[in-house]
């Protein structure tokens, strides 16, 4: 979770609006710069409705989608989708690749043997960790870049969006509400943001980083310069076996819950790559993440493990919050 401190400056020709409300069975918080609440309320059901065009589309969870027609037709023939939606799907499968497979759209068709609802009172067996991820891989989705089919292998085999859809809906909100000719916001999609602009005031917006060891206190302050922040976390949901914490976030290669990182945020041009990265950090590991993310351009993370030590990118300077 990300808290965003807004300033409001009455002095200044344009104010801070800001709307909060559930999408995508999620919490969004859309807020713009504007002369006043009528225009700011134009702009924030302009987005609304973009985030829902979005949802209908990539939603696993409605029967009449595009990405439920891939899902039922999985070992059976390919499916004709929209260019969006194919190049989203091939967007994915280029960050699987990347991150060899910490991150597969395809993680849907993982058998749900894992529970982290306090139910939960012992591991479980490697046969049935095993079997849950048969049906998983993205080597397994084929695309035909001439037809714009999608065609998933192995039967039973399904993707969803829950590990980039958000961010991918923030980036979107964003540039239609720039191409409006909004100034400035932030398009918060349950902690995968995006920015743009500047406050009132002139100065940048900020993010206080939640402490995972209190998670009703930040711990640090960060800028946000025209870009998108995703944060990661387990302190809420994961179970505990032999002294050792795994979290909900999966390695879909394995089957096993991650372990070792309890939160992960990552700072990205755009929110859909942030969200994807911030869940492949979860299952790379603390070293074997910070390393990677050093090697890719424009992006950075915190990570805190779970002893709440805090390791950062080669490019981050924290602005710690002082109790």
């Amino acid at each position: 979770m990300v808290f965003v401190l807004l300033c409001v400056n009455l002095t200044f020709s344009q104010e801070t609006f800001k709307r909060t409300l559930k999408l995508m069975g999620s919490r969004f918080e859309i807020t713009v710069i504007a002369k006043n609440s009528t225009e700011a309320n134009n702009y924030i059901d302009m987005a609304v409705g973009e985030i829902s065009r979005i949802e209908k589309l990539i939603s696993s969870w409605d029967p009449a989608s595009q990405t439920s027609e891939i899902n039922r037709n999985a070992g059976i023939k390919p499916v004709k989708v929209d260019e969006e939606l194919f190049t989203l799907i091939g967007r994915s499968v280029e960050i699987s690749k990347l991150t060899d497979g910490a991150f597969d759209i395809s993680f849907a068709s993982m058998d749900k043997i894992w529970k982290f609802d306090g139910s939960m009172t012992e591991m479980p067996s490697e046969e049935a960790i095993k079997q849950s991820v048969e049906k998983v891989g993205y080597q397994n989705i084929i695309l035909d870049p001439e037809n714009f089919t999608v065609f998933l292998k192995l039967e039973g085999m399904k993707i969803g969006f829950g590990a980039i859809g958000k961010g991918y809906a923030a980036d979107k909100a964003k540039i239609l509400l720039m191409e409006r000719g909004v100034d400035a916001g932030i398009i918060n999609a349950s902690g995968d943001m995006n920015s743009w602009g500047n406050q009132p005031d002139g100065e940048f917006w900020k993010v206080a980083i939640t402490n995972p060891m209190d998670k009703n206190k930040a711990f640090a302050l960060l800028p946000l310069n025209e870009n998108a922040v995703v944060t990661s976390g387990n302190y809420e949901k994961y179970v505990t076996f032999n002294e050792t914490r795994y979290t909900h976030i999966i390695d879909p290669r394995t089957g096993y819950p991650a372990t070792g990182i309890i939160s992960a945020t990552v700072f990205a041009p755009k929110a859909e790559i942030a969200d994807a990265l911030a869940t492949s950090i979860f299952v790379m590991g603390r070293e074997v993440g910070i390393d990677f993310i050093n090697q890719l351009p424009k992006i950075e993370c915190i990570i805190i493990d779970e002893k709440g030590e805090v390791f950062t990118s080669k490019n981050i300077e924290i602005e710690t919050i002082k109790k």
